[in-house]
Protein backbone atom coordinates (compact mmCIF):
# COMPACT_ATOMS: atom_id res chain seq x y z
CA UNK A 1 0.00 0.00 0.00
CA UNK A 2 1.61 3.75 -0.95
CA UNK A 3 4.09 2.31 -3.34
CA UNK A 4 5.10 4.62 -5.90
CA UNK A 5 4.64 4.15 -9.76
CA UNK A 6 8.17 2.61 -11.00
CA UNK A 7 9.01 1.19 -7.70
CA UNK A 8 10.93 -1.89 -8.41
CA UNK A 9 10.94 -5.14 -5.72
CA UNK A 10 13.76 -7.52 -6.50
CA UNK A 11 13.40 -11.40 -5.61
CA UNK A 12 17.50 -11.75 -5.72
CA UNK A 13 18.25 -15.49 -7.85
CA UNK A 14 14.80 -16.45 -7.74
CA UNK A 15 14.89 -17.04 -11.33
CA UNK A 16 14.68 -20.24 -13.19
CA UNK A 17 16.60 -22.88 -11.99
CA UNK A 18 18.91 -24.56 -14.24
CA UNK A 19 22.49 -27.02 -13.59
CA UNK A 20 25.53 -25.17 -13.16
CA UNK A 21 23.97 -21.59 -13.87
CA UNK A 22 23.48 -19.22 -11.06
CA UNK A 23 19.46 -18.31 -11.20
CA UNK A 24 18.55 -14.65 -12.22
CA UNK A 25 16.89 -12.24 -10.41
CA UNK A 26 13.39 -11.68 -10.72
CA UNK A 27 12.19 -8.04 -10.98
CA UNK A 28 8.99 -6.53 -10.51
CA UNK A 29 8.29 -2.48 -11.25
CA UNK A 30 4.81 -0.82 -10.27
CA UNK A 31 2.42 0.28 -12.55
CA UNK A 32 -0.34 2.63 -11.24
CA UNK A 33 -3.68 1.48 -12.51
CA UNK A 34 -6.24 4.02 -12.45
CA UNK A 35 -8.92 3.99 -9.69
CA UNK A 36 -12.75 4.57 -10.35
CA UNK A 37 -13.01 6.96 -7.21
CA UNK A 38 -9.48 8.52 -6.38
CA UNK A 39 -7.03 10.12 -8.02
CA UNK A 40 -3.62 10.02 -6.82
CA UNK A 41 -1.04 12.93 -6.13
CA UNK A 42 1.98 11.47 -4.56
CA UNK A 43 0.65 10.19 -0.71
CA UNK A 44 -2.35 12.17 -0.76
CA UNK A 45 -5.45 11.18 -2.71
CA UNK A 46 -7.85 13.09 -4.68
CA UNK A 47 -11.89 12.74 -4.37
CA UNK A 48 -14.19 15.06 -6.56
CA UNK A 49 -16.97 15.71 -5.27
CA UNK A 50 -20.19 17.21 -6.64
CA UNK A 51 -22.54 19.79 -5.12
CA UNK A 52 -25.81 21.91 -6.10
CA UNK A 53 -25.64 26.01 -6.17
CA UNK A 54 -28.13 26.11 -3.68
CA UNK A 55 -25.91 24.05 -1.08
CA UNK A 56 -22.60 25.84 -2.20
CA UNK A 57 -24.40 29.23 -1.35
CA UNK A 58 -27.14 28.37 1.05
CA UNK A 59 -27.35 24.89 2.67
CA UNK A 60 -23.80 24.00 3.09
CA UNK A 61 -22.41 20.56 2.28
CA UNK A 62 -22.78 17.26 4.15
CA UNK A 63 -21.50 14.37 2.08
CA UNK A 64 -20.04 10.86 3.34
CA UNK A 65 -16.58 11.06 2.03
CA UNK A 66 -15.37 6.99 0.87
CA UNK A 67 -12.59 5.67 1.77
CA UNK A 68 -9.60 2.96 0.26
CA UNK A 69 -10.94 0.80 3.25
CA UNK A 70 -14.68 0.97 1.65
CA UNK A 71 -15.48 2.48 5.37
CA UNK A 72 -16.69 6.14 4.70
CA UNK A 73 -15.94 9.49 6.76
CA UNK A 74 -18.77 12.14 7.01
CA UNK A 75 -17.19 15.93 5.99
CA UNK A 76 -19.92 18.95 7.08
CA UNK A 77 -18.88 22.30 5.40
CA UNK A 78 -21.04 25.25 6.40
CA UNK A 79 -19.90 27.54 3.53
CA UNK A 80 -17.90 26.54 0.70
CA UNK A 81 -13.97 27.46 1.12
CA UNK A 82 -12.54 29.69 -1.65
CA UNK A 83 -10.49 27.17 -3.29
CA UNK A 84 -13.17 25.08 -3.66
CA UNK A 85 -11.19 22.14 -1.83
CA UNK A 86 -11.50 20.59 1.50
CA UNK A 87 -8.84 17.80 3.30
CA UNK A 88 -9.17 15.40 5.10
CA UNK A 89 -5.51 14.92 7.28
CA UNK A 90 -4.11 11.53 7.14
CA UNK A 91 -6.39 9.72 4.89
CA UNK A 92 -4.21 9.55 2.21
CA UNK A 93 -1.16 6.80 1.11
CA UNK A 94 1.31 6.01 3.54
CA UNK A 95 4.99 7.13 2.74
CA UNK A 96 7.37 4.37 2.45
CA UNK A 97 10.34 6.14 3.71
CA UNK A 98 8.80 7.97 6.65
CA UNK A 99 5.17 5.83 7.44
CA UNK A 100 3.76 9.33 7.40
CA UNK A 101 -0.25 9.28 6.18
CA UNK A 102 -1.02 11.68 3.19
CA UNK A 103 -3.96 13.42 3.09
CA UNK A 104 -7.62 12.74 1.51
CA UNK A 105 -8.32 16.43 -0.50
CA UNK A 106 -11.99 16.63 -1.14
CA UNK A 107 -12.38 19.20 -4.69
CA UNK A 108 -15.76 20.38 -4.52
CA UNK A 109 -17.48 20.72 -8.61
CA UNK A 110 -20.43 23.19 -8.05
CA UNK A 111 -23.14 21.90 -10.75
CA UNK A 112 -24.32 24.98 -12.40
CA UNK A 113 -27.77 24.22 -14.34
CA UNK A 114 -27.90 24.05 -18.17
CA UNK A 115 -30.53 27.00 -18.01
CA UNK A 116 -32.76 29.17 -16.28
CA UNK A 117 -35.81 31.38 -17.30
CA UNK A 118 -35.16 35.36 -17.95
CA UNK A 119 -37.20 35.51 -13.99
CA UNK A 120 -34.62 33.31 -12.68
CA UNK A 121 -31.87 35.46 -13.81
CA UNK A 122 -33.71 38.25 -12.71
CA UNK A 123 -34.05 36.59 -9.62
CA UNK A 124 -30.49 35.54 -8.85
CA UNK A 125 -28.87 39.46 -10.57
CA UNK A 126 -31.23 40.96 -8.10
CA UNK A 127 -29.74 38.37 -5.08
CA UNK A 128 -26.44 38.95 -5.90
CA UNK A 129 -26.48 42.44 -6.03
CA UNK A 130 -27.74 43.28 -2.87
CA UNK A 131 -25.42 41.03 -1.43
CA UNK A 132 -22.34 42.81 -3.46
CA UNK A 133 -23.45 45.89 -2.00
CA UNK A 134 -22.86 44.62 1.36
Amino acid sequence: KGWKEGTKITFPKEGDVRPGVIPADIVFEMKLKPHAVFKRDGDNLVYSCDVSVKEALCDGVKRNIPMLSGKSLPLSMQKMPGSGKGCLKGEGLPNQKTGKMGDLIVEFKVRYPDNLTQSEKATIRDVLSAAERR
